[in-house]
């Protein structure tokens, strides 16, 4: 009976360990997408763009510990689609796994990157005060309801929907906010001809932006690894070594299939498109890390970076204005990632996974077009075209990012 309760404690304390260092790994991500963001606007916004960053993660710990958890996953009946509305994070169940407060601080860091891809796509133009309420209903409230029902056992989940570690629940969720953004905040001046002709605005650094997708590389490994919610046993221990080796081939495969695109349409080996395609490959794979072999992992990452580099240019063509292409790596590649699911997985189904996207993105972007409209009729949500052409750094936090050095405008 002892030597029993040794063990049952140590594999409380080893599952709750992984918990918090996955965690902490996806915490990472959120220097991953400030570098990467950073990198991909001019220098004259990037102290804005890192202000962003880094509130909206402050943000999004304080909405989800004080409602969002709660929303998610306290109290709410299995199967139904109207969450209950408490706060704080409930208390801890009788033979958990792990401590309740080690899955708490690994689903916040969940929710802020869903809200960091909004930041990317709507970077350049929105205003600072706009984005970060906007950030405080998304964390608190819109997340943790589609949250609960998919991972907190509501009306999708009992539907047999399956998102492993979030390609559509995180990533595509925050593509859909960004894009009802996008839309009702226009397009940068400058973006886009009277012809239809499009201009072309290179990022300021492409080392902070190669950092940057490195980093998210690494963090994904807590992203999608964390996502077994336990390593003390021989079975969970081997499928989470599956889910690192599946990640990275997916990563390295998309990296490559967007290099082989833009060598061969362009010419050109644009390092923008292959760092969105390895994002692109990471996104894809997210949706189920475990099902699938080694090699079909490398082709669910390849079509993804072939994918994302057509839908940029997509984007494009119909301007939609997105100065990172987050709403293609995480929302287009967000839904494929989804949709591939039962090919390996046959516990899915395409109607339940064609569901569980439609409904995600539906309530995901429709609520946020309410909030959306709601401050634009306010308070505003596009800077002026004067701060606009001056940088919103100057205007909206009193420092640049370089100032020994001439902003080019």
């Amino acid at each position: 009976m002892e030597l029993t309760a040794t063990v049952t404690e140590l594999r409380y304390a080893l599952d709750t360990f992984f918990f918090l260092i996955s965690g902490a790994l996806v915490m990472w991500m959120a220097a991953g997408f400030a570098m990467l963001e950073a990198g991909l606007v001019r220098s004259k916004n990037t102290t804005e763009i890192l202000t962003k960053n880094f509130v909206l993660y402050a943000i999004a710990c304080t909405m989800f510990l004080l409602v969002g958890y709660n929303i998610m996953y306290v109290d709410n009946g299995a199967g139904g689609w109207l969450p209950s509305f408490g706060h704080l994070i409930g208390s801890q169940a009788e033979g958990a796994d792990h401590s309740l407060e080690s899955d708490f601080f690994f689903q916040v860091v969940f929710v802020a990157t869903s809200m960091s891809v909004v930041s990317g796509a709507v970077a350049e133009r929105m205003k600072l005060w706009s984005f970060l309420i906007f950030s405080v209903v998304l964390t608190g409230f819109i997340y943790p309801i589609e949250g609960y029902w998919t991972w907190g056992g509501g009306f999708l989940s009992e539907a047999g929907f399956s998102d492993f570690a979030g390609s559509g629940i995180v990533h595509m969720a925050g593509a859909a906010a960004a894009l009802s953004a996008v839309i009702l905040l226009g397009a940068r001046k400058g973006k886009f001809g009277k012809n239809g002709s499009v201009h072309p605005i290179p990022g300021s650094n492409m080392p902070l932006a190669t950092l940057g997708t490195f980093i998210l590389w690494f963090g994904w490994f807590g992203f999608n690894g964390g996502s077994q919610l336990m390593l003390s046993d021989f079975e969970n221990a081997t499928a989470v070594g599956q889910i690192f080796l599946n990640t990275n081939a997916a990563a390295a495969a998309g990296a490559i299939a967007a290099l082989l695109v833009c060598k061969t349409t362009w010419g050109k080996a644009d390092l923008t498109m292959i760092l969105n395609g390895a994002l692109a490959g990471l996104v894809a794979i997210t949706a189920d890390p475990l099902s699938p072999s080694p090699l079909a992992s490398v082709a669910i990452g390849a079509v993804a970076g072939v994918v994302v580099v057509f839908s940029i240019v997509g984007f494009d063509k119909i301007k939609i204005d997105d100065p990172v292409g987050a709403i293609s790596v995480h929302g287009v590649c967000g839904f494929f990632g989804l949709m591939v699911v039962p090919l390996s997985n046959a516990d899915a189904t395409f109607g339940a996974q064609l569901l569980g996207a439609a409904v995600i993105f539906g309530w995901v972007f429709l609520a946020s077009m309410l909030v959306w409209a709601i401050l634009k009729a306010t308070m505003g949500i596009r800077v002026t075209e004067e701060e606009e052409l001056e940088g919103m750094d100057v205007h909206d936090c009193g420092i640049g990012a370089y100032p020994e050095f001439m902003t080019v405008k």
